[in-house]
């Protein structure tokens, strides 16, 4: 049986696992039309990060415009597009960190540090997006923020945690990397006469 806890040198791939499943939804939150839908029938509004997209109750087609329009928009996709590459360069770090052993330990709260920074980028657009968003593109029936939105939170909340976690590994330095000596424990001989 494996047993695997936090400081195991077995599980060492788990936060750059992690942060390859926080680069998929950051890749879903950033293609996905699902930002803004209608919440009922009938759908005449969706939104992605980078349009706002109406259509007539009897309309098939959809009628785009660019949020690349407005300040906030590029404000907002900037910011997330920003966070989202160094959130890559931070997942090629882990991967080099936890490959190489001269290196693992040398940067990896240097990689947290930058996931730090990868989320307040990513925070800071997820916040402009609806804020500025439902002030700003009038609004067609009842809407609601939807599953592609959830995703880009989803990834910031995985950045967070992952964050917290390259911050304290070198805290378990050795007890990840199996340098710690076992513990032997003894009784002297007059503790244990049976022993002579």
């Amino acid at each position: 049986m494996v047993v695997c806890g936090l400081a195991c040198w077995r599980c060492r791939w788990l936060l750059p696992l992690l942060l390859g499943l926080a680069i998929i939804m950051g890749i879903i939150a950033l293609a996905g039309r699902g930002w803004l839908e209608s919440e009922s029938e009938p759908y005449v509004h969706q939104a992605s990060l980078w349009e706002s997209c109406t259509r007539g109750e009897e309309d098939l087609n959809w009628n785009c415009e660019s949020l690349m329009d407005y300040g906030w928009g590029r404000a907002a996709a900037a910011t997330y597009l920003v966070g989202f590459v160094i959130l890559v360069i931070c997942f090629a770090l882990a991967v080099i960190a936890f490959s190489i052993e001269i290196l693992r330990f040398n940067f990896v709260r240097g990689i947290g540090g930058l996931l730090f920074v990868v989320a307040a980028f990513q925070i800071i657009g997820l916040v402009i997006y609806p804020v500025k968003f439902t002030e700003e593109i009038p609004l067609m029936g009842d809407n609601m923020f939807s599953w592609a939105y959830g995703f880009g939170w989803a990834s910031t909340v995985v950045v967070i945690g992952c964050a917290f976690f390259f911050c304290c590994l070198p805290n378990w330095e050795d007890e990840v990397l199996g340098n710690i000596k076992p513990t032997y424990y003894y009784s002297s001989p007059e503790r244990a006469p049976y022993l002579n």
